[in-house]
């Protein structure tokens, strides 16, 4: 089976039930035009997969099975999230439910402050940065998964900033923008996030 041959299936799944990311993803499809559906694994009342993998390539291939699995159609699924060095990498993988509750962005960024705040240096910046890891599969046994890895550098700010966006995005704070991720409008973040740079490696494959 060739890299491609998902393409002449008609539908692509996406395994993701996270609104936000849905919206991003969705703006980022059909710039590519592809010949195919894209359609959210919720309208296939798909849900969520259980990420017990321990990294992002691990969660996003489980994700992309499962999904795969029950719509017995090929699927693509995003696993992503926020990296503080200073913290060994957390949040990481349980970005999404860091502070207990699985998506609530208020309570994570809360915790991800808090965790922060005696690590905090006058004068120094803290260094974060969004991962996303796409994996696509043709189908649930697919044993050469499609891997696109997008890493956006920034620093993890003081406080919110910012109304767009969802996550950790009023936290993260881009120095040569002067911004923060929540104040870029989607059009913006699209071009450098690290989901957009994931989407640019995906749409470079098709070529």
């Amino acid at each position: 089976m060739s890299a491609q041959d998902w393409l002449s299936q008609g539908t692509l799944v996406l395994a993701s039930n996270n609104k936000g990311k849905i919206a991003e993803f969705e703006k980022m499809f059909a710039e590519l035009n592809l010949p195919v559906e894209v359609i959210a694994q919720g309208k296939l009342n798909i849900e969520d997969a259980v990420e017990d993998g321990l990294s992002f390539v691990e969660n996003a291939i489980i994700k992309a099975r499962h999904a795969s699995r029950i719509s017995g159609k090929p699927a693509i699924a995003d696993d992503s999230g926020i990296c503080v060095p200073i913290l060994g990498g957390a949040p990481g993988i349980y970005s999404a439910r860091y502070a207990g509750e699985h998506g609530d962005d208020a309570a994570n960024n809360a915790k991800l402050l808090a965790d922060l705040k005696p690590l905090r240096k006058d004068g120094e910046a803290i260094e974060g940065m969004f991962v996303c890891v796409l994996a696509l599969v043709q189908h649930a046994e697919d044993p050469l998964p499609q891997i696109f890895q997008g890493i956006w550098q920034g620093e993890v700010m003081e406080a919110v900033r910012g109304e767009n966006g969802f996550g950790y995005d009023p936290l993260f704070w881009l120095p040569e923008l002067n911004v923060s991720s929540a104040e870029l409008s989607k059009e913006e973040k699209n071009k450098i996030s690290h989901r957009g740079q994931a989407m640019q490696l995906f749409k470079a494959s098709l070529k």
